[in-house]
């Protein structure tokens, strides 16, 4: 693909990049930046008052297939994460089969690039996700695996959690950690205190979260493996991370959009799109990884992407699935809550849903900047375009998502990944590509 992208503004924290430049992609790699370019090579964009992020980056996505297609496919997610403006993501292992043997990564890495689009699978920390023998960590990262986990069944046995973060050490693996003592979680399905009273429903304390991530920093620091803890919920883990880094402990952690900006009292009306894992919680807690995020202690912003059919989310509250979608609106969620709030700047922005996750993922050269030289893998972005949440205008194959109705400031217009040129002139699966930039900029 050759495009000239005209008088956008460029964020780059990595490379110091902050104003309006020209961009030319020629043969889908960035061939030049420049104040002014002449030459058109191919498709030029108007892009003045809109931004060009690097392609943001997912650092925890749940894309169901294989074994569950009903919810959502690579394909589908993949759509879902290039109209949120992001161009790579890391997938869940809990998958059926679960991602414990090269042919699942083979599999999955082969429907991402028929998009195009990039995915980095997380792999199984033990087979079967079933915590009893470790999974054969070194073919699966010679397959492509860029991290493992367990994700929801985190690993109660310690001996063999340490063990198995001595082997991922060992291969330079990331250890993703879903934090959460199940024994201490049972089968609450909210946040413990005055709501879960209010509504009749039993409860998860912050103990569960806490207890787990205390544990598994403490062997990170004893096996010197690089720690992600994911969807950090309470103050207490905020401040063990904290803590943590404090002591140079190689640990890092990532907060989903509906932590930073809901609390446990948006369940009043039991409507099961506020049902995930780990639940909301306090205004306290929020308050908490929200100063976390903006102080440095959590490092990116994850959706944890977790798509349920209507009919399953239909159920009783207590007896529905966790989780609710988020690839395409947290970066308008981020935009209108903590931009247009004035509590982030858009540099910090883009190191939190970009920078931070391709260090953390220790990606190539092109990820998480925006360099000559290297392939177009970009976001472009009108934050002051005002939209509406509606479920009719989901791409991903399902639509439980906890912002339904909200009104947001700020979305991708537009996603370049693997050079390829994706617009959004309408909301509508058929209309993801060909359709007028300027159409995009209009849509409400």
């Amino acid at each position: 693909m050759n495009l000239l992208i005209k008088q956008v503004h460029i964020i780059d924290p990595k490379n110091e990049v902050d104003g309006v430049f020209d961009l030319s992609i020629e043969n889908s790699v960035v061939r030049e930046i420049n104040k002014e370019i002449s030459s058109q090579v191919g498709e030029v964009i108007d892009a003045k008052g809109l931004y060009l992020f690097p392609g943001l980056i997912d650092l925890h996505v749940h894309f169901r297939e294989p074994g569950y297609e009903q919810k959502e496919t690579i394909q589908s997610g993949a759509k879902a994460a290039l109209k949120g403006g992001f161009v790579a993501a890391v997938t869940m292992p809990n998958t059926n089969p679960p991602c414990d043997h090269q042919s699942v990564i083979d599999n999955m890495i082969r429907k991402a690039n028929e998009v195009p689009f990039y995915i980095y699978p997380a792999a199984t920390l033990t087979k079967n996700r079933a915590g009893g023998e470790l999974s054969e960590m070194a073919d699966l990262r010679k397959a492509g695996a860029r991290a493992v986990t367990d994700d929801g069944d985190w690993i109660s046995d310690s001996l063999l959690m340490r063990r198995a973060m001595e082997y991922a050490s060992m291969l330079n693996l990331l250890v993703v950690s879903h934090a959460e003592d199940k024994r201490l979680t049972a089968m609450g399905a909210m946040n413990e205190g005055i709501m879960s009273t209010q509504l009749g429903l039993k409860g998860i304390p912050n103990a569960s979260e806490d207890v787990a991530v205390s544990r598994d920093i403490l062997l990170a620091e004893l096996t010197g493996v690089r720690l992600h803890l994911t969807h950090i919920s309470t103050r207490g883990a905020v401040e063990q991370i904290r803590l943590a880094k404090k002591r140079k402990i190689s640990v890092t952690a990532d907060v989903t959009p509906h932590h930073l900006t809901l609390t446990d009292e948006a369940l009043a009306g039991y409507d099961t799109n506020f049902k995930m894992m780990p639940p909301l919680r306090t205004e306290a807690d929020r308050k908490a990884v929200v100063d976390g995020l903006i102080d440095g202690t959590i490092d990116a912003i994850a959706t944890d992407h977790a798509p349920h059919t209507e009919e399953e989310k239909m159920a009783e509250f207590q007896d529905a699935p966790v989780g609710v979608t988020g690839l395409e609106t947290a970066l308008g969620v981020v935009l209108t809550e903590f931009y247009h709030r004035k509590l982030m700047d858009l540099n910090s922005v883009v190191r939190r849903m970009s920078a931070n996750p391709a260090e953390i993922l220790k990606l190539p050269p092109g990820f998480g900047e925006i360099r000559v030289g290297t392939e177009a893998n970009l976001t472009l972005v009108d934050v002051n375009q005002e939209w509406t949440v509606k479920k009719e205008n989901f791409v991903s194959k399902s639509q439980n998502s906890c912002f339904i109705g909200k009104k947001l400031k700020g979305r991708a217009v537009a996603t370049i990944c693997r050079g390829r040129l994706w617009r959004f002139a309408t909301l509508v699966p058929e209309a993801v590509e060909q359709a007028p930039l300027n159409q995009c900029r209009k849509q409400s």
